[in-house]
């Protein structure tokens, strides 16, 4: 390892919520939802209930990130809820990467809202150049983060992790003992839920005592991955800042809970087209091909199951999509009641790696020309200018899944 160096983590405090609250003041919004208790989150009509992100004072009142809508409304009657837009994200996230590579060409996304910057060459100043970036983040971006700051990937991540939030931490290894070591071991990075039990089976309850527990112990109980996650409670880490380019797409989905369980094929297939639907627009928009369809299932009991199907040749196609997704369904489907559907698109392409299929091409151009002509349409008039019979009195939206549809960002690398 290298202790010379310096790297920056910049994550961004709570980012949907801030980059949403950026947004509504951009286009003259006269409140700053961080300032009231509010989230981001589903629709608490139709079903959708999870907390995306929470502002500080709806944290004041205990309401977290990942429990239902249900259940922060009961903690706050008051609540502001706004749907999340992944669209808007992007951008924001773009913008914060475009100024950080100002400082340095070793700039690597890490997530939609963290970057690591290697700036070994502030290493004189570098308190400094945190500072200035933090301010310039806050005065030309409109939100805040932290920044941690140490010798390596590792230290600097869990570095920006420590409280206060919008502040700026170090950790180097001489800080190790008296900033990391007291903290729960869960906090460590790599270790999640079952590592967290295993370990606190062993009496493991802070990262200090991993650090310097038994290595035959951890062997045996953990095989190759005891080394590792001991390795990072010493704050051991080698791994290099990787320049990133681009926000690569891993895949594109959408998924919607429905306002009444659906216990028919044919109500499951008019969900499924509406997602396919919007999935497909958002693929196109993208400029992908994809050659993966996967269909999830929740059922009314939460049991959650999803299922996936290759497609024989690249496709932006809304009907070759479909078709596959009713055949991924059919497959997977046991027959229970369904509280909430999804569909994805995976294996993404660009659009001059297409091959061809020799024997369907004209079915295939002619399906083209078609989404073509109805994205157009839709785009000068509205997503529901052109819809499929289907929908008529059906009770479903021809477009479902919220504002814009998400996509599968490399959020988190399970490796630094």
């Amino acid at each position: 390892m290298n202790e010379n160096r310096i790297i920056f983590h910049i994550d961004v405090n709570s980012a949907y919520l801030s980059w949403t609250a950026v947004k509504f003041l951009q286009y003259g919004g006269e409140v700053d939802i961080r300032n009231l208790p509010s989230v981001i989150g589903g629709s608490e009509k139709n079903r959708h209930g999870i907390v995306l992100a929470a502002s500080i004072p709806a944290k004041q009142l205990g309401i977290k990130t990942g429990e239902t809508i249900h259940s922060a409304r009961q903690k706050c009657s008051n609540l502001k809820i706004y749907p999340p837009d992944y669209s808007w994200y992007l951008k924001s996230s773009n913008a914060l990467y475009e100024l950080l590579k100002s400082y340095s060409p070793f700039t690597e996304r890490y997530s939609i809202d963290e970057c690591f910057m290697d700036v070994t060459h502030f290493k004189d100043n570098y308190l400094k150049t945190a500072e200035e970036v933090k301010g310039r983040i806050s005065k030309e971006l409109g939100f805040n983060c932290n920044i941690g700051i140490s010798s390596n990937k590792l230290l600097a991540k869990m570095a920006s992790d420590l409280k206060p939030k919008n502040s700026i931490h170090t950790l180097f290894k001489f800080e190790i003992r008296d900033k990391m070591w007291p903290l729960p071991v869960e906090n460590l990075f790599m270790v999640g839920k079952a590592t967290e039990r295993k370990l606190k089976d062993l009496n493991i309850n802070t990262i200090g005592e991993l650090a310097n527990y038994d290595d035959n112990i951890l062997r045996d109980k953990f095989k190759s991955y005891g080394k590792i996650i001991k390795d990072y409670a010493n704050g051991i880490d080698n791994s290099q800042i990787r320049k990133s380019y681009n926000l690569d797409i891993k895949g594109i989905g959408n998924s919607t809970t429905i306002a009444y369980d659906i216990i028919n094929e044919k109500e499951a297939f008019n969900i499924l087209l509406s997602l396919t639907e919007s999935v497909a627009l958002r693929l196109r928009e993208s400029k992908k091909l994809c050659s993966v369809v996967v269909v999830s299932i929740k059922t009314s009991n939460f049991i959650h199951y999803s299922h996936q199907k290759k497609i024989a040749t690249s496709t932006d196609s809304t009907n070759l999509i479909f078709n596959e997704v009713k055949s991924c369904f059919r497959e997977m489907w046991n027959k229970e009641s369904i509280r909430s559907l999804g569909v994805r698109v995976t294996n993404l392409s660009d659009l001059e790696y297409y091959q061809e299929d020799l024997f369907n091409y004209k079915k295939v151009e002619k399906e083209a020309k078609l989404d073509r002509a109805i994205d157009c349409i839709r785009k000068k008039y509205g997503n529901e200018a052109v819809i499929r019979s289907n929908f008529l009195h059906s009770g479903v939206r021809p477009l479902s899944g919220g504002t814009g549809s998400f996509y599968d960002y490399p959020m988190m690398r399970s490796i630094l």
